[in-house]
């Protein structure tokens, strides 16, 4: 038969004592005399009673969890990120609680929510929208300590760390025009985040900087995973006067234009040339390598956590916010386009 688990009553009982007073001596608030504390104590170690951290955590408003809450926990860059950020808070004797929002914002918001009931004074967001984002400001005014990451969210003023996403998008198409190319097919979600935004924006400017008129059907939709991108890049590269070269907005659409172009057997980089946003493990195990605009994704998770802990001890100046370059590097995904 399983044993009752020890509850505060027991103890109360145990060292002849009132249960309010055996709370006051174990949570160490109120006075209690020594003698009456050292016999509540006691009583604790011989029954084997263990206090509930948590319930007197959401009581005092202390609760030692930070919120995570990204697009989506399957995307590696937000896989990085969420151990990051749990290495660096626990430097602070914090724990991370993740909730992705699948890119959803009714889920953001019940996802947000949810953890503020908890009793949680602090989150990491990705916001899954850069226009929808009444609900995350409220938070914020409230009082709610929150840091964005990756993105940035219309009348939020709050910290947020980001990368130069235009200026990475428009260096990538750059150095593919240098090599040739003028026919450049863009994988994107098409959606309303702001990285996606900001990559289809250098995308366009680095196209206009170079005289290049934008064509509406080199640019394929797809959501941010692999099966989509493989069924958006067969459709792009289906058409009669196919793209020379290709860029995609991250690494799962990445893994899939490369899984697409295989199943069509089109060759990289002697048919297209490929760059993808975002560097991933397996860029690096293709032959050839995979040319990738890389963020300093090992930098990203930190900074927010410590900038998110600054704000949970009490720093209260204007909103940070810091905005890291990336990175192309160049490898053997792309060459000059074949005659045709």
């Amino acid at each position: 038969m399983k044993q009752k688990g020890i509850t505060l009553k027991d103890v109360a009982l145990a060292a002849n004592v009132s249960r309010a007073t055996a709370a006051r001596a174990l949570s160490s608030y109120g006075y209690v005399g020594d003698e009456t504390a050292l016999r509540v104590q006691q009583a604790a170690d011989r029954l084997g009673y263990r206090a509930n951290r948590v319930a007197k955590a959401l009581r005092s408003g202390q609760l030692p969890i930070v919120g995570f809450v990204p697009g989506d926990i399957q995307n590696p860059f937000f896989a990085h990120i969420a151990h990051d950020l749990e290495v660096e808070l626990r430097k602070e004797g914090r724990n991370l609680l993740i909730a992705s929002s699948e890119e959803d914002v009714a889920q953001e918001k019940e996802v947000l929510e949810s953890l503020r009931s908890l009793g949680l004074r602090g989150f990491i967001l990705a916001p899954a929208s850069s226009s929808d984002t009444r609900h995350i400001a409220k938070m914020v005014r409230e009082g709610m300590a929150c840091v964005l990451i990756d993105r940035v969210a219309e009348g939020v003023r709050c910290d947020s760390v980001i990368v130069d996403n235009k200026a990475g998008a428009h260096e990538a198409i750059s150095y593919l025009v240098a090599n040739g190319h003028r026919r450049i097919g863009f994988l994107t979600e098409g959606s309303q985040i702001f990285t996606a935004q900001e990559r289809h924006a250098g995308y366009l400017m680095a196209l206009a900087d170079h005289g290049i008129a934008p064509d509406e059907s080199l640019i394929a939709l797809s959501r941010s995973a692999v099966e989509h991108a493989i069924d958006a890049t067969i459709r792009l590269f289906s058409q009669r006067d196919r793209p020379t070269a290709l860029f995609t907005v991250d690494s799962l659409m990445t893994q899939g234009a490369l899984l697409g172009l295989r199943s069509m057997g089109i060759s990289i980089p002697h048919d297209v040339s490929l760059i993808g946003f975002d560097d991933f493990d397996l860029a690096t195990f293709t032959d050839p390598q995979i040319t990738v605009v890389a963020q300093p994704i090992a930098d990203i998770g930190p900074l927010a956590a410590r900038l998110l802990v600054e704000r949970l001890d009490g720093l209260s100046e204007s909103p940070r916010q810091t905005r890291f370059p990336t990175r192309l590097i160049v490898r053997g995904s792309v060459s000059r386009p074949r005659a045709r």
